[in-house]
């Protein structure tokens, strides 16, 4: 194992070795990009802070006077290889072996393997995830179910993604020292690239491919341009081609969608696409607009791509890529089977419905979470397609003008607050939390595939409401009392639906305890799951 001194190791690994995959090689590989890159995530995280202390004090966000030339500049990103030029439906989901197979083997084009969202980052869920791709990739996960049931890769399959956990992140198992000094937990974000990267990306080419990622929560051009220099070091480093790199960027985040065009710009060289991350962008729009009363949105359900700020964003994402030569990558549709036909007709409409309007706007592509969409949502986004073209790049909608007031208009004809909203959020959000504490992060809640994005507007929703002293449609306060009432009658719903042993053997308790401190606690927790992950082993 590399090591800083005789007697200080460099880079430890606190829990179960995973010696095939943590190869001194790896980690010596992990700990070059830590020693490169960390102070330099560390320093942006502090200008995030920063610029949510204006935003707290009455500042909005704009579009950037030191970046216009950017904007106005008629760059276009390096040639996208074949296999991510038809991205018309994506399937994501997290990394354990069943759902990697399930998942090249649906029938999408892409599948977005996430160590991010839809996983609980337990060690060996992290790290049995690494190994699942790592087998993928080279055609040996087979896997036999414990009702016997086996699982094997199609001759075709879906092009790989892998989404690393974002900058804010750490991993609290592997620990960087410089010769005695304190060690630090390494970035999740490095650890989660650095050690696939390393594994893969020369497989991936051999093979047709390349190293592809997802980049998640990006709040500025200047984590855009971070994430350039990983790449171009981890090439170099490894002696792989520049440019192999291939990366979709989530606009996730409403500091990032007044800064799109940059981003492609900084990873032009890298750069695959943008996807709209429609519910953490919601999320965000709660969390940085927080303490300003202008800015509080109805119940979730009440919150669409209609609304005048959400479809600002898709329609500025469209243009901006086309413009560039990259492709635009819609949202997410995370209905999953229900046992009612009933249920799964309507769900059929709303993706229909849903997927069209994407394709009207001009995406190239669109997420699914089941394997059961995926034919009728490749059928709607398709439905705009050129003959004979697998996107809509050559669509520039170059009527679209998108003002700083459109990406802030989050006026909703008719929103209200509501207690079936309060009664949702409250739900939803304990449960999603019981479920990731138990190492679940998909987790099928009412229909619904639910992630950490879903259960963030939850518990944001419910922070907000409650510290900006907003009344329910029926004229009630949204109290620390009402608050408290309903989380125990929620509780005992969940438990009657649930069953009492299940109830009890879950982590329920801890949700509980940890949903309420986000919601009543005097200050606003940038990410639930930076509180959950203590809980974690």
């Amino acid at each position: 194992m590399p090591t800083a001194t005789d007697t200080a190791p460099a880079i430890e690994v606190k829990a179960k070795p995973y010696e095939k995959l943590l190869t001194p090689e790896a980690l010596q590989f992990l700990l070059h990009l830590h020693r490169k890159f960390n102070a330099e995530r560390k320093q942006l995280l502090r200008q995030r802070k920063e610029l949510q202390q204006k935003l707290d004090e009455g500042q909005l966000l704009n579009f950037r006077e030191d970046t216009r030339s950017i904007r106005e500049s008629d760059y276009t990103v390096a040639p996208i290889p074949e296999d991510l030029q038809d991205r018309r439906v994506e399937i994501t989901g997290p990394v354990d072996r069943k759902m990697v197979i399930n998942a090249l083997n649906s029938g999408a084009k892409v599948f977005m393997a996430d160590f991010e969202d839809a996983s609980a980052p337990t060690w060996q869920n992290m790290m049995e995830g690494q190994q699942n791709l790592y087998d993928a990739i080279r055609r040996q996960v087979d896997f036999t179910a414990p009702n016997g049931k086996t699982y094997a890769l199609k001759k075709e399959t879906a092009t790989l993604t892998v989404r690393p956990r974002g900058w804010h992140l750490e991993e609290k198992h592997v620990l960087v020292g410089e010769g005695g000094t304190a060690q630090e937990q390494i970035s999740a974000s490095l650890f989660d690239f650095g050690l696939f990267f390393f594994h893969n990306a020369a497989e991936l080419l051999k093979r047709g491919s390349g190293p592809y990622f997802y980049l998640p929560k990006l709040e500025s051009y200047e984590e855009a341009v971070l994430w350039n220099k990983v790449f171009v070091e981890a090439q170099d480093y490894l002696r792989i081609p520049q440019g192999s790199v291939k990366a979709t960027v989530l606009i996730e985040t409403i500091g990032a969608a007044f800064q799109m065009d940059e981003i492609i710009y900084a990873l032009s060289n890298h750069m695959a696409g943008l996807n709209a991350g429609r519910w953490d962008y919601i999320f965000s729009l709660i969390k940085k607009f927080r303490k300003h009363k202008d800015f509080i949105l109805p119940d979730r359900v009440q919150v669409g791509m209609s609304a005048p700020f959400m479809g600002a964003y898709a329609e500025l994402l469209v243009k901006t890529c086309h413009k560039r030569g990259a492709h635009a990558i819609g949202g997410m549709s995370a209905f999953i089977p229900a046992k009612e036909e009933e249920v799964n007709q309507r769900a059929f409409e709303k993706v229909k419905k849903d997927k069209e309007l994407e394709a009207s706007r001009g995406y190239d592509g669109t997420w699914v979470a089941h394997p059961f969409l995926v034919d009728t949502a490749a059928e709607q986004i398709s439905s705009r397609f050129s003959e004979g073209k697998t996107h809509q790049k050559d669509k520039r909608f170059e009527q679209v003008q998108v003002s700083q007031q459109d990406l802030l208009n989050t006026r909703i004809e008719g929103g209200k607050v509501t207690e079936a909203g309060l009664r949702t959020n409250i739900n939803v959000g304990i449960l999603y939390i019981e479920h990731w504490l138990g190492g679940t992060g998909a987790a099928a809640l009412y229909n619904l595939m639910e992630d950490a994005a879903t259960a963030e507007i939850s518990r944001a929703q419910v922070w907000q409401w409650y510290h900006q002293g907003v009344k329910l449609d029926s004229g009630q306060l949204v109290s620390k009392d009402l608050i408290e009432a309903v989380i125990e009658e929620e509780l005992q719903k969940i438990k009657i639906m649930l069953g009492k042993e299940r109830f009890e053997n879950g982590h329920f308790a801890e949700g509980k305890q940890l949903f309420r401190e986000l919601v009543l606690s005097d200050e606003f927790e940038e990410f639930l799951t930076l509180k959950a992950y203590e809980l974690l082993e």
